[in-house]
């Protein structure tokens, strides 16, 4: 596993070896700089732009790469690498449709601030802007998507830009930095000198919190009777979820977490309401609507969980956001108590001299709700539900491993159906909701986890767009368990096209996809299906005995649905429960 640093010398001999100052082409400065950086493994697929660095990797005992077969599956590997670890991700692609193919992936990155740093190739300087052979303006393209980006122009600079790239993707709100590295600029040479520190003019994200914004959000906490936190991705990121325990604890205030918040909150606590929005619990909406000081921590307000803005939380008197990004601050909901600063910074300051809100009817009122509304689904004994697969899942890995997700029905079902405990478990694509994520993401947590157990819960129309990437699977013995929720249908469209659209079905049936047993076997991998609780049990249990990679194929029913549900125009208060109604 390339995770593990494999070579025979030490972290300090080999840093030591890597900053003699030897005069090296551009491509075995990329390799050094990135070492340097503690970076332990590369996603990548070559082409021509970027044969000098693959050459420069030739032979390198101490640089790790894994080839996959896509430039899709790097990106979402890396990905999920940099989700999973906290460290940044980092990924390789030559120029043009190399670097257009990564696109996907740095926007999912930038939706849901994730460090990456994304290295393309490009033709030589001299014909830049001459419609070259594969060529692509991959700044100009990925300007939006990207924290910030860098075009190469001299070799001199490259280790320079490095270390500010790795700076930058990983400070403040995190997010992918973009570094174009010109054929020619890659073949020259210079002499190495890597930089002590970073200095970037303009750039000093706020980390440290104002305590006066401290003191007024911790007074609204203890006249607050009915508060709720929201806690998001900003948490899990942040690595603040002791500090969030903690504060929970000391105010007192009942919590849901969003979706790339799961996990940041361990799901047994008392006070933990499960997930707000669209697909949230029935407890978790209701107690935002009626709550009277709303507190995000780390989440951003987006339209998912808040729904209908003007039917959000009317009955709240006090908004506080506590947010490293100050332009999330006000931007979806008007706020009374901002409070910029890294959440971990600003949860210590706070646990300093939280004191507890006025809540225990509240308390009690929520966990009455908890026990009168719980998720529930129709069980059956004839046919396979997708509910019964996660809470087995749930059930045989007690809510410990590392589970990432693909786009649609099975997302929300695993979402609301296991049970996180730690963070940095959950790896989902939130904003962007990218479909083809789920599987190469649990390649890169795999690697980036090489003793925890990673279960990537597909889709089969998803799991059809990264297929490809078994094979890197079975060359590498990668053991990621991959589940296939098979509906033969694009699940989520289809409930929106029979709810919304009244049963009018268009372009969803997915009934020609293939025998994923055989798909898998093709590839070297171990294929297992189920179609009923009993085989479903054998052969999840099968895979979890396999030392290595398993996909499993879980054949469930077409028609259903995922509930509670909240329809675009609704307000948080207008759940549609389903089969529990």
């Amino acid at each position: 596993m390339c995770a593990q640093m494999e070579a025979t010398l030490s972290k300090e001999q080999l840093r030591r070896k890597l900053l003699q100052p030897d005069v090296i082409t551009g491509s075995e400065i990329l390799l050094r700089s990135l070492l340097l950086e503690g970076v332990d493994c590369v996603f990548g697929y070559p082409g021509g732009a970027v044969l000098y660095i693959y050459d420069a990797m030739h032979g390198n005992p101490d640089f790790k790469h894994l080839l996959t077969r896509h430039e899709q599956g790097a990106i979402h590997a890396a990905d999920g690498y940099a989700r999973s670890t906290g460290n940044v991700g980092v990924c390789i692609a030559t120029s043009g449709p190399g670097a257009t193919n990564l696109v996907t992936g740095i926007a999912t990155a930038y939706m849901d601030s994730v460090p990456l740093v994304v290295i393309t190739g490009n033709v030589a300087t001299q014909f830049i802007g001459t419609d070259a052979f594969q060529e692509a303006d991959i700044t100009g393209i990925t300007m939006p998507i990207t924290k910030h980006s860098y075009l190469v122009r001299k070799v001199e600079d490259l280790p320079r830009i490095i270390h500010e790239a790795f700076h930058i993707a990983n400070t403040g709100r995190k997010g992918p930095v973009l570094i174009d590295i010109p054929k020619d600029v890659s073949a020259l040479k210079t002499e190495f000198y890597y930089p002590d520190k970073v200095e970037i003019r303009g750039y000093n994200p706020t980390t440290q919190p104002n305590k006066l914004q401290v003191d007024k959000l911790l007074q609204a906490i203890e006249q607050a009777e009915r508060p709720v936190i929201i806690a998001g991705g900003g948490v899990v990121y942040a690595d603040a979820a002791p500090e969030l325990v903690e504060f929970v604890n000391m105010t007192q205030i009942p919590i849901t977490t969003t979706l790339l918040g799961l996990g940041g909150f361990p799901s047994g606590h008392e006070l933990w309401m499960g997930m707000p929005g669209m697909h949230g619990t029935y407890t978790a909406n209701h107690a935002i609507q009626n709550a009277d000081l709303l507190i995000s921590i780390g989440s951003r307000f987006d339209d998912r969980v808040t729904m209908n803005l003007d039917g959000f939380a009317p009955n709240v008197k006090t908004v506080a956001h506590i947010d490293v990004d100050p332009a999330e601050i006000g931007k979806n909901i008007k706020t009374d108590i901002p409070v910029v600063g890294d959440v971990k910074a600003v949860l210590q300051l706070a646990n300093q001299k939280a004191k507890p809100a006025k809540s225990q009817d509240w308390i009690k009122e929520i966990a009455a709700m908890k026990q009168q509304q719980p998720l529930r689904y129709k069980d059956s004994d004839t046919e396979l539900k997708p509910q019964y697969v996660i809470e087995m899942i749930n059930e045989t890995t007690k809510g410990e491993a590392i589970v990432t997700t693909d786009v649609g029905q099975h997302q929300m079902w695993a979402a609301q159906y296991y049970k996180f405990q730690n963070p940095r478990s959950f790896i989902s694509s939130g904003g962007l909701g990218t479909m083809g994520f789920g599987f190469p993401s649990a390649i890169g947590a795999q690697m980036g986890n090489p003793d925890k157990l990673v279960v990537s819960i597909n889709g089969d129309g998803g799991m059809q767009m990264c297929a490809q990437e078994l094979a890197i699977c079975a060359i590498n013995n990668i053991p990621v368990k991959v589940v296939i929720i098979n509906n033969q249908v694009l699940g989520m469209v289809r409930q929106w096209q029979e709810i919304i659209y009244e049963n009018r079905y268009s372009h969803i049936d997915l009934a020609g996809s293939p025998d994923f047993v055989k798909l898998a076997e093709a590839y070297g991998v171990k294929g297992l299906r189920a179609t009923n609780k009993e085989e479903a049990r054998q052969a999840w249990q099968e895979a979890l005995d396999t030392p290595g990679p398993v996909v499993i194929d879980f054949v469930v029913p077409k028609g259903e649905n995922v509930f509670p549900m909240v329809t675009a125009g609704s307000t948080l208060s207008q759940m549609i429960l389903g089969d529990s109604e």
